[in-house]
């Protein structure tokens, strides 16, 4: 008869479990040594963007007021269009002047253009095609940071590789780092619980 079988059955449940309560904590702390980077950056850009609208213009520009929401009186998207490209030119002739996204947003009367390879955005007045502000989205930036898209951005990744990669990889490791955590919580107060049940049925 080997040790094993000679154990009380409360024994041997009670190392299989001690036994898992180190296995988790060796994941929970390889796990949370190897992120540890990565989740201070989620954490950190997290934090950041969600104070980015209370952020007076440092992290994303106030959107300003149009003198009127009636699209009918507005200027047509192309000449807007040109308006934007011109007033970054006029602002910087070193910026790119690729457009990636366009804004629309008539409750405010005003257009927002985002360019493609910089974070610098416009806003004109959909009526009079007046530039009301010229100045840096840096949320846009942390957005980037923040899901790992910013590498496809830098290697001009049309297919998102990096992105996909490192939210699944973050994601699927938050989860084992939660479960590990639980058991590592849960764990020894089931184990005092049964040995508490233990002592006083020998009572």
């Amino acid at each position: 008869m080997n040790e094993t079988q000679a154990l009380p059955q409360t024994e041997i449940s009670r190392r299989k479990q001690a036994k898992i309560i180190r296995f988790s904590r060796k994941i929970h702390r390889t796990t949370g040594l190897i992120l540890l980077v990565f989740i201070l950056n989620m954490a950190i850009t997290g934090i950041l963007l969600g104070w980015k609208k209370n952020s007076y213009d440092y992290i994303l520009p106030n959107n300003r007021q149009g003198i009127t929401s009636n699209l009918k009186n507005w200027k047509s998207l192309d000449s807007l269009k040109k308006a934007a490209i011109q007033s970054l030119s006029d602002f910087s002739s070193e910026l790119e002047t690729d457009i990636s996204r366009i804004d629309i947003m008539p409750d405010q009367g005003i257009v927002k253009f985002i360019f493609k390879y910089h974070y610098w955005g416009v806003q004109l007045d959909g009526a009079t095609a007046e530039v009301l502000h010229i100045g840096k989205r840096r949320s846009d930036f942390l957005e980037e940071l923040h899901d790992g898209s910013f590498l496809d951005h830098f290697f001009d990744s049309s297919f998102s590789f990096f992105k996909l990669f490192y939210t699944s990889i973050m994601g699927f490791s938050l989860i084992l780092f939660g479960i590990s955590g639980f058991w590592i919580w849960y764990g020894p107060q089931k184990m005092r619980k049964k040995k508490n049940i233990t002592l006083k049925r020998k009572l």
